[in-house]
């Protein structure tokens, strides 16, 4: 009797109904088409290919109610749908395959993007999530609220926007027009050359490693951080830097001067080249050093 006890509770914790359901779908879709994803929780990871199709696969959480996933003209639109109140047995990782110069729309709540390979403009957004996606040189919108977000380039221009606010921001080998910034985080941005770049934090320091290009300009804003700036060959701009309780390490050669006597902050002006470019840099707490390859 024991043992018969022992089998049909095993069958019982072993039914279908309390396991994840797999996913293996496929539509036709245009070379250029839209790919609109979204998914409450687990996490979405994205692959361009060459191939006019999209593909799902990976699983759905045992208490999800659908995967919507049709076609409209150029706009496919793969959802997991979850009950009204959400609730536990709704994490879903989706793996999906899309035309490489596909444009993509995505939306999180509880889950992490990856998007390689994908050369249309880019608009992803996670409420509790990290970010990480290539850029091929299209428009690019990376926004998170609790995570990470990581964008990495090959030296194409364009324009990106990327910003979270509890989480690092890294923008790495992109270039032209960039706006990046964390609430309590840093900001990295590590080469590339730059039309326009605006970083900020409120609580996390600001690493600028780049090219200004000739009239280009770099704005620098913190509260609570330190800044290093690193050019990358010469530079030609006007120079307007700021603290209000930190030092100013200039590689370039002028000296920093006290605001007042009787306060702690420092600043800096001067012209370098032609001046073409403009820098100006913030910091209410921390240090700025300044300096070029």
């Amino acid at each position: 009797m024991k043992k018969l006890m022992v089998i049909t509770l095993v069958c019982l914790l072993t039914l279908p109904a309390f396991a994840d359901e797999q996913v293996n779908r496929m539509l036709d879709a245009a070379s250029d088409g839209h790919v609109d994803v979204s998914n409450i929780a687990g996490s979405v990871t994205v692959n361009g290919w060459n191939r006019n199709t999209v593909e799902v696969t990976g699983t759905l959480g045992r208490n999800v109610e659908e995967l919507i996933f049709e076609r409209d003209g150029d706009t496919i639109e793969i959802k997991v749908k979850v009950p009204r109140r959400g609730g536990r047995g709704i994490e879903s990782d989706l793996r999906i395959s899309v035309p490489k110069n596909s444009s993509l729309d995505i939306g999180t709540v509880s889950a992490d993007i990856d998007v390689s390979d994908v050369a249309g403009e880019q608009s992803l957004s996670s409420v509790s999530g990290d970010i990480e996606t290539d850029y091929t040189g299209e428009d690019l919108s990376a926004q998170s609220v609790s995570g990470d977000v990581e964008v990495s380039g090959n030296g194409v221009a364009g324009d990106v926007v990327a910003s979270t606010v509890s989480g690092d921001v890294t923008l790495f080998r992109v270039s032209g027009k960039v706006e990046a910034e964390s609430v309590s985080g840093g900001v990295v941005v590590d080469e590339g050359s730059f039309e326009r770049a605006e970083l900020g934090t409120v609580n996390g320091d600001i690493v600028f490693q780049g090219k200004l290009e000739k009239g280009g300009r770099l704005s620098i804003d913190t509260v609570n951080g330190g800044v290093d700036v690193e050019f990358d060959g010469d530079v030609s701009a006007r120079f307007e830097i700021d603290t209000f309780n930190g030092g100013i390490h200039n590689c370039f050669g002028p000296k920093a001067e006290r605001t007042s006597k009787y306060a702690p902050g420092w600043e800096l002006e001067f012209t370098e080249g032609s001046g073409s470019g403009r820098v100006e840099i913030s910091t209410m707490n921390g240090g700025v050093t300044l300096c070029k390859k």
